[in-house]
This record gives C-alpha cells, sequence and structure tokens, in this order.
C-alpha cells in the first residue's frame, strides 16, 4: 500500500464533546448544553441544578489542550480536527461585538496545534448552535439565522486567516433529516404532524444551504488559499436482499444522504427533489437569490464520517443516529459493543460511491471504534489493551488505501477521537474511541488521568510509515 507523501494522518474532535468549561469567560449556553443524555435524549428548556449534563464538563480540553496535543504530536500526527464553539464567540449568537476572551481561547488552540507540527482543520458549525437561536427563532428554520452565522464565519475567518487553511461549514448536514435538534437546533415538538416536521426539516437544510454558500464565498476572499468543505454522515447502505424491491428502496434512502452533497457540490437541487419530499419541496421558502447563491459558491471538498453500514428492506421503517442510517443487520458482519457493525469495505464503496458522483477530493474526517475499555495494572502500571481497536483501523486503513489504489483522491485520515471524549449519540464516557485513556466515568466522577492505551505505540507506527506499517 501507498500513501500520497502529503497524506494528512490525524484525529478529530468537537468542542462540546471535549472542551468543557461551558460557562467561562463569557461562553453562552449552546444546545447541547440542555441534553442530559446526548443528542438522541430530551433537552431541558433550562439547565436544571439536579440534573448531570455531560458537556458541561467534558474531559476538560479547555484547560488540558497543551497535554492532549503533545500526545497527538508523539502520535506523529499531521492534522488536528476541531470546532469552534460558536457561543464561545457569540454567546447567543445575537451579539453585535464577539467576544474576545473566546476568540483569545483559539487564538491559543490553533497556534499549539500548529507549534506541534499539525495543520488544523476546523469545524466552523458542529452540533452546537447557540440554544438562545433554537429557542427564539426554532434554529435554522428561520432565515434569521443565516446573517447571524454569516457575522459568525466573517469573524473566524478574518481572526485565523493566517492559522487556518482547511474548513468544514457543518458538521454532517444530513443529519438534518435524522437528528434535526442536533444538526439543525430545531424543536420538532413544535410540529403539529410529520408533514409539518418534514417541511421544518427541509426549510432548515435550505437556510443552511445559502449560508453554506456564504461561507465558501467569505472564505476564499478572506484566505485565499482557503479548502472549505462540507461534511456528511455516510454509512454504507446495502439491500437486505436481490429482490428488486429492496434494491430500490436502498437507491432511495442513499439519495435522502446524497441530497445534501448534491446541493453544496453541484450547485443545484437534485431531479429527484421533488420525489424525495413530495408536497413538502413546494411549501419550501426558497428565493432566486438563495439559489445563485448555491450555484455559485459551491465546496471544495467532500468530508465524512464512515462507522458502519445496515441493510434495507422494502416497506421497513429506518432510524438514524450518530454513527447513520440503522436498518437490519447484517449477517455477514460483526457487531461493536454498541451494536454498529463492522464493515472496513463498505468504507471502499462508498469513497468510491462518492468520487464517481462529485469527482473532487475526499477526506475521511470521522472514523472509530467505540467500546468499553478496561484499565488493568500490570507491574505496578495501568495499562488499556484494545487488540479490537486496532484490528478495526488497520482494516480501514486497507480499505483506504484501497480506494486510493481504484483512483479515488483522498486528502487524509482523521481519527475519532484520538483521545476518550463524550459521546455525542448517548453523553457517555464508557463508550471510548480513544488512543488516550482519560478517567472519568458517566456520572462525571473520575481523576481525568490521561493513560495510553496499546492502540496508541500501534497508531504511532501506523502514521510514523504513512500507512505502510500495520503489523
Amino acid at each position: 500500500m501507498t500513501f500520497p507523501k502529503n497524506f494528512l494522518w490525524g484525529g478529530a474532535v468537537a468542542a462540546n464533546q471535549c472542551e468543557g468549561a461551558y460557562r467561562e469567560k463569557g461562553k453562552g449556553l449552546s444546545i447541547i448544553d440542555v441534553l442530559p443524555n446526548g443528542v438522541h435524549s430530551t433537552p431541558t428548556d433550562t439547565v436544571e441544578e439536579d440534573v448531570y449534563y455531560p458537556s458541561h464538563g467534558a474531559v476538560d480540553f479547555y484547560h488540558r489542550f497543551k497535554e492532549d496535543l503533545a500526545y497527538m504530536k508523539e502520535l506523529n500526527f499531521n492534522v488536528f480536527r476541531t470546532s469552534i464553539a460558536w457561543t464561545r464567540i457569540y454567546p447567543t449568537g445575537m451579539e453585535e461585538e464577539p467576544n474576545e476572551e473566546g476568540l483569545k481561547f483559539y487564538d491559543q488552540l490553533l497556534d499549539e496545534i500548529i507549534n506541534n507540527g499539525m495543520t488544523p482543520l476546523v469545524t466552523i458549525s458542529h452540533f452546537d448552535t447557540p440554544l438562545y437561536l433554537s429557542q427564539k427563532y426554532n434554529g435554522w428554520e428561520s432565515r434569521e439565522l443565516i446573517p447571524l452565522f454569516e457575522k459568525y464565519c466573517r469573524t473566524v475567518f478574518n481572526r485565523y486567516r493566517d492559522k487556518v487553511k482547511y474548513w468544514i461549514v457543518f458538521n454532517e448536514i444530513n443529519n438534518v433529516h435524522t437528528m434535526p435538534y442536533a444538526a439543525a437546533a430545531i424543536r420538532e415538538d413544535k410540529a403539529e404532524n410529520e408533514a409539518e416536521s418534514l417541511r421544518m426539516r427541509y426549510q432548515a437544510a435550505h437556510h443552511m444551504f445559502v449560508a453554506n454558500a456564504i461561507a465558501v464565498k467569505m472564505g476564499h476572499e478572506i484566505i485565499a488559499d482557503s479548502q472549505i468543505g462540507c461534511m456528511l454522515s455516510f454509512s454504507g447502505i446495502y439491500p437486505n436482499s436481490c429482490d428488486p424491491r429492496d434494491v430500490f428502496r436502498t437507491l432511495e434512502l442513499e439519495q435522502r444522504s446524497y441530497f445534501f452533497a448534491d446541493v453544496m457540490m453541484n450547485g443545484a437541487y437534485p431531479y429527484y427533489a421533488e420525489k424525495l419530499l413530495g408536497n413538502t419541496f413546494s411549501q419550501l421558502e426558497i428565493l432566486e437569490e438563495d439559489l445563485n447563491l448555491i450555484s455559485s459558491y459551491t465546496n471544495d471538498y467532500v468530508s465524512l464520517s464512515y462507522y458502519r453500514s445496515t441493510t434495507i428492506k422494502d416497506g421497513m421503517m429506518t432510524t438514524g443516529h450518530t454513527g447513520g442510517i440503522k436498518g437490519i443487520d447484517n449477517p455477514f458482519l460483526g457487531n461493536t459493543p454498541w451494536g454498529w457493525q463492522i464493515d472496513p469495505l463498505g468504507l471502499r464503496v462508498v469513497l468510491n460511491k462518492l468520487y464517481d458522483r462529485y469527482g473532487k477530493k475526499l477526506f475521511i474526517v470521522e472514523n472509530g471504534l467505540g467500546a468499553a475499555d478496561e484499565v488493568v495494572v500490570e507491574n505496578g502500571e495501568k495499562r488499556i489493551q484494545d487488540p479490537y481497536r486496532i484490528d478495526y483501523i488497520r482494516d480501514h486503513i486497507q480499505a483506504m488505501a484501497g480506494a486510493i489504489e481504484d483512483g479515488v483522491e483522498v486528502l487524509g485520515y482523521t481519527y475519532w477521537g484520538p483521545f476518550d471524549i463524550v459521546s455525542a449519540g448517548t453523553g457517555e464516557m464508557k463508550k471510548r474511541y480513544g488512543f488516550v485513556y482519560i478517567d472519568k466515568d458517566n456520572e462525571g466522577n473520575g481523576t481525568l488521568e490521561r493513560i495510553k492505551k496499546d492502540s496508541f505505540d500501534w497508531m504511532k507506527k501506523v502514521v510514523a510509515s504513512n500507512g505502510t506499517n500495520l503489523s
């Protein structure tokens, strides 16, 4: 296997899952700050004193980022993906002037990433819309969020123009359909029926498409050599059988995910939009000037998360979560302890499909294995043995290499998450992904001690060899 000389190897985290310090130095409340059990739980209206919110303290990356980034340097990473918390910059989203203390924090964080030999990859909005905007406007359902987001983007582009080249506008934007609160700050309980809920979600998606185009335009104007990507969740989806009805139903579900990338990469609503949304499409407020922006300013690359695959049967109800669309388990595949099917070859399939469709570079910005790692003591030293994680990553790197051999242009691979962080889906700490164990449990107890896992030394060798040493 041969990876390009300039291939980007690194790790990925999100501010709301690692930083903590949820009200420090002027930070406002985000939608995540009122979720007690991850993005699939019901938000509280305010922060309640007797409720534990895992995002409030997270793993204290806000105060410990130098220590954690030193581990990333030791792993030989040359890229590190993180996000900016919108509410550190504009606490409610409505302020005329940004919070200087929040800007200073990201100055320090980005400088530390660069000083440790890594290129920053920054997500502008990663499931942390200001809570005030969710409650006042029902999030991105309202056009009012477009100029507020434009103001936020202008601030961070100007402030970090000399520090950041690679940007992602919205994290997993296609989860507007399956996780509308996390992805678009929408409260579905405001909808009277399913039809109204669908309209709310796709009106929000349209406003986010416009905001994405504005961000691309602005980013290129302010930072001449910037690369502005879109980001989507792309789990593998297969027909449950060779019954043509299963095949066609699978195609329809794939279109539901591709829909978002089709708009942002091709610059227009796809031919199947009316069929996908039915009467909802005609109910959306779509202005001519919106379509002109979307057409003129498409993204430079497609970034994606890939964790698992599933199978689809005609007529079945499907659900979606942080791992992607969930259907029927594939008997040819194994499962993680959280029931996510392990399908490395599916990554190669997805990469080929995306490259066939858009012909632009791809960036795998999330891929990883969540497991209940256990600390053991050997010869007086703490140790975490995680061969299952090594197997998972090795097989996915091989699949990625196969796609590159197929001719797919892949910019890089950022593993999710390189040190243990709060689970987005469930709010757990028990579901651990990292190469570095962090001593904290689901109830918030622990010392926050950092301990290398066995996978740490293995991944260090992989990156040092540019992906060729997988033994």
